[in-house]
């Protein structure tokens, strides 16, 4: 599961940038229990969620601030850039929620693993 926040600085060369990290990064368990293959080599599915919230800012006052999460016509834009970019790299099953909408979704988390990643290189 990618879930995705995207800020009023993105653009489709920050999508670019995701999407090939995404599906290269070696964080799958090969035989000897090493986080060690890619989302490639297991010929592995995404689901990709639109979440703005990941750029609640809450370090001032008591409510989170999302002036730096881009407004929705440029987040749909580069969501759905994202999901196709993800099919053209070869990823066969690729999942969307619906944009905008209020979801519940669900997620087995198996092992401690959740990966944080900056299109800006920030962390």
């Amino acid at each position: 599961m990618v879930l995705i926040g995207i800020g009023i600085n993105d653009t489709n060369n920050s999508a670019d940038y995701l999407a090939k990290k995404i599906i290269d990064l070696r964080i799958f368990e090969d035989s000897t229990g090493k986080m060690n293959l890619s989302l490639q080599d297991i010929n592995g599915e995404l689901l990709v969620v639109s979440q703005f919230t990941l750029y609640g800012d809450c370090r001032k006052g008591k409510r989170p601030s999302f002036s730096v999460s881009a407004k929705p016509e440029l987040t749909n834009a580069i969501y759905n850039y994202l999901i196709d970019k993800f099919c053209s790299l070869g990823i066969s099953k690729v999942q969307s929620g619906v944009f905008a909408a209020h979801m519940n979704v669900e997620l087995i988390n198996d092992g401690p693993v959740t990966i944080l990643m900056d299109s800006d290189k920030i962390f």
